[in-house]
């Protein structure tokens, strides 16, 4: 078998492609990362603000919809006196890249919170998150 060592820039443009889709999903995973860990380090209000688009609408059962950066950062502001502390992770996501942004997931997230009088609940909720600051689009 002969190989040839052309320049092909239709197979480079695949390969590009299928890079930034690899680059774009490990970019949602982070970003779902750092999500959970601000949530418990006592909830970091700017902190978990950042990761989110300016149009973010922020719902959770039980716990309200919120739209826009700043309505995320004044609830998660008063996160720590309604859930002591917190344990997050995800299970289950589901990442697609749709070339509008760097990714979109939907996640079920599980976290461990402690309520009043020192008792844990487990909340299980689902999650649409899009990456904000790492898309280079």
């Amino acid at each position: 078998m002969v190989q040839r060592d052309q320049y092909d820039p239709a197979r480079l443009e695949r390969l590009e492609r299928r890079l930034q889709v690899l680059e774009d999903a490990e970019a949602i995973r982070n970003l779902k990362a750092r999500y959970a860990a601000l949530c418990d380090s006592q909830y970091d209000a700017d902190g978990i603000a950042r990761l989110f688009t300016e149009d973010v609408l922020w719902e959770s059962p039980g716990l309200g919809r919120f739209e826009g950066r700043e309505a995320i950062r004044n609830f998660f502001r008063g996160a720590s006196a309604v859930f002591p502390f917190a344990i997050h992770y995800s299970l289950n996501s589901h990442i697609e890249v749709d070339g509008r942004y760097c990714a979109s997931t939907m996640v079920s997230l599980h976290a461990l919170h402690g309520a009043a009088g020192n008792r844990a609940r487990w909340r299980a909720t689902s999650q649409t998150i899009r990456a904000a600051d790492e898309c280079p689009i």
